[in-house]
C-alpha cells in the first residue's frame, strides 16, 4: 500500500494539523508520513507579514515539495492561503471548522479592552487585527510580535505585551485555553477567510482515485460550502494576508449568509456587507458581495492599503 506524504510546517500547531489529518486517513486504513519544512514566513520573524509579502508567505516552499512529488498533499491553515493558488495547484478538502473567533490570550487576571484607566497593549502581527483595535478601541496599543504561539506567549511574559490577540482555534489545539481572557465577538472582530478550517493542498498531478479517497475521508461538506463563498469574496479583491479583510459565513440548512468587508489601517473607514443564497451559490454569494464592496469604496480603500505598504 502507498504511503501518503504530508507536507507540513514544523511549527507545534503545524504539527498538530498534520497530525490531525494524518489520524483520518489512518483510520480509513491508509498509511502516512509527515514531512516537515521551513516556510518563508517561518524564517523572518522580526518583519511584519505585510511587509515580507502576502502571497505564499507561509506556503511556497511546500508547494515546491508538491510540485517534484517529494509530498502528495500539503497542510494549511486554510487562513494562510492565498486567495489565487498557482497554476496547477488545488484546495480539495477542508476540516470542519473550529470556533472562528479572535481571542484575547494573557496571564493577567481581569485585562479588558473597555478599560481605558489602564489601556491595554496588544501583541500581533495581524493587520486585520490592529485596524479592528483601532477602530473599535482606539486607546488600545499594539505592538508586533511573531513566531509560533509557544514563542508569543514566552514575549508576552517577558513583558512585550499585556495580552496576545489570537485566533481560539490555535489557541485550544495547543492546550491554552485557560489563558483566554476574553472571546472576542463575531459582530466585531470578523475572522479572516477561513480561519478555523485547514486545507488540503495538492497538485493535479495527483493520481485522481487518491485524490477522491483523501476528500473522502477529510472534506466537511458544510465547512466547504462556507469556506467557498469566503474565499470567492477574496479572490475578487485579490487579497492575502496584508490586506485587512474579513469575511464569515454561516449556514442554516440550506442557506449562506455571508458577512464580509474591508477597514483601513487607520482604523477610521469600515465597509461592512451582508448577503445570503442558497448553498449551490456559495461562490456567487462571495464574488457578487467583493463587488459591492469596491463599489462602495471598497476599490479607492485597496489602492490607499497598497499604496501604504511596501
Amino acid at each position: 500500500m502507498k504511503t501518503i506524504n504530508i507536507g507540513s510546517r514544523k511549527s507545534k500547531l503545524a504539527l498538530w494539523q498534520a497530525e490531525a489529518v494524518a489520524a483520518m486517513l489512518q483510520q480509513q486504513g491508509m498509511n502516512t508520513r509527515i514531512i516537515t519544512m521551513e516556510t518563508r514566513g517561518d524564517k523572518i520573524l522580526d518583519t511584519p507579514i505585510a511587509k515580507i509579502g502576502s502571497k505564499g508567505v507561509f506556503t511556497e516552499e511546500i508547494e515546491a515539495m508538491l510540485k517534484t512529488g517529494e509530498v502528495d498533499l500539503a497542510v494549511h491553515s486554510a487562513k494562510d492561503m492565498p486567495s489565487k493558488l498557482p497554476p496547477g495547484f488545488s484546495l480539495i478538502a477542508f476540516t470542519e471548522r473550529e470556533k472562528p473567533n479572535d481571542v484575547l490570550v494573557s496571564k493577567t487576571a481581569g485585562i479588558s479592552l473597555k478599560n481605558t484607566d489602564k489601556p491595554l497593549c496588544i501583541g500581533t502581527s495581524s493587520v486585520r487585527r490592529v485596524a479592528m483595535l483601532r477602530h473599535f478601541y482606539p486607546h488600545v496599543r499594539t505592538v508586533n510580535i511573531r513566531g509560533n504561539l509557544q514563542t508569543r506567549i514566552g514575549k508576552m511574559t517577558s513583558g512585550h505585551c499585556d495580552a496576545l490577540m489570537l485566533a481560539y482555534a490555535g489557541v485550544k489545539r495547543m492546550g491554552y485555553d485557560h489563558l483566554i481572557a476574553a472571546e472576542l465577538p463575531l459582530t466585531q472582530f470578523v475572522p479572516p477567510v477561513g480561519q478555523g478550517s485547514l486545507a488540503i493542498e495538492v497538485t493535479d498531478a495527483l493520481d485522481p482515485e487518491l485524490k477522491h479517497q483523501i476528500q473522502a475521508c477529510v472534506n466537511h461538506p458544510e465547512t466547504e460550502a462556507i469556506l467557498t463563498a469566503e474565499r470567492a469574496y477574496l479572490r475578487k479583491l485579490e487579497g492575502g494576508c496584508s490586506i485587512p479583510a474579513f469575511a464569515l459565513a454561516t449556514l442554516d440548512t440550506d442557506n449562506l449568509t455571508l458577512t464580509a468587508g474591508l477597514i483601513s489601517l487607520d482604523g477610521r473607514r469600515i465597509i461592512r456587507k451582508t448577503a445570503d443564497g442558497k448553498i449551490a451559490d456559495a461562490h456567487f454569494i462571495g464574488d457578487d458581495l467583493a463587488a459591492q464592496v469596491l463599489e462602495d469604496g471598497g476599490r479607492e480603500l485597496l489602492l490607499e492599503i497598497r499604496q501604504a505598504q511596501p
